[in-house]
């Protein structure tokens, strides 16, 4: 038996500055995929992204932007893991390009970067240079040990995959 309480609640920050003058925005979503215990790499139980969050309220995003225009983040989705369900195992968090005027890879984003942070203490930041080409990214996952405690996997893994097929494709096994 472990005394370790794992994460409570983590917040990913994503942030991009706006496409040129006369240029189409950028559009960058954060997405979570939630896998069940039975098939923790198998279909999602559910996603959450830009208008929707999880049944049960414990994975939603509190900002959303099409454009990255404002100050600080463009996009913040936060999850509680003090709160998830026994029957939830894993937690895949990604970002993906929208597609709309074209193929456009984070190299053509200005500035994108991801903060993943619990409270005060910082668990990952990236921004993106080492998926340079991809057109999506899974940026973290969570997964909950057999004391019950959810730990934090860092990783960085690109796709060059439209945001549809990214969704399918995020949680399989690397």
């Amino acid at each position: 038996m472990s005394i370790s309480k794992g994460l409570d609640k983590v917040e990913v920050a994503l942030r991009w500055d706006p496409s040129p003058v006369g240029a189409p925005d950028h559009d960058l979503d954060v997405i979570a995929a939630v896998y069940p215990a039975g098939a923790p790499y198998g279909p999602p139980a559910y996603l959450v992204h830009f208008d929707s969050r999880s049944p049960d309220g414990t994975v939603y995003l509190s900002r959303d932007s099409t454009t990255g225009q404002g100050f600080g983040d463009d996009e913040v989705m936060t999850i509680e893991f003090a709160r998830q369900p026994e029957a939830h195992a894993r937690v895949v968090v990604g970002v993906v390009i929208q597609q709309h005027a074209g193929r456009l890879v984070f190299a053509d984003i200005a500035a994108p970067g991801v903060r993943i942070r619990e409270g005060y203490t910082l668990l990952a930041e990236h921004d993106f240079s080492a998926v340079a080409g991809s057109t999506a990214a899974v940026v973290a996952e969570f997964v909950r040990a057999e004391s019950g405690a959810w730990e934090f996997h860092p990783c960085l893994r690109g796709f060059d995959l439209d945001p549809d097929a990214f969704t399918v494709a995020m949680g399989s096994a690397a």
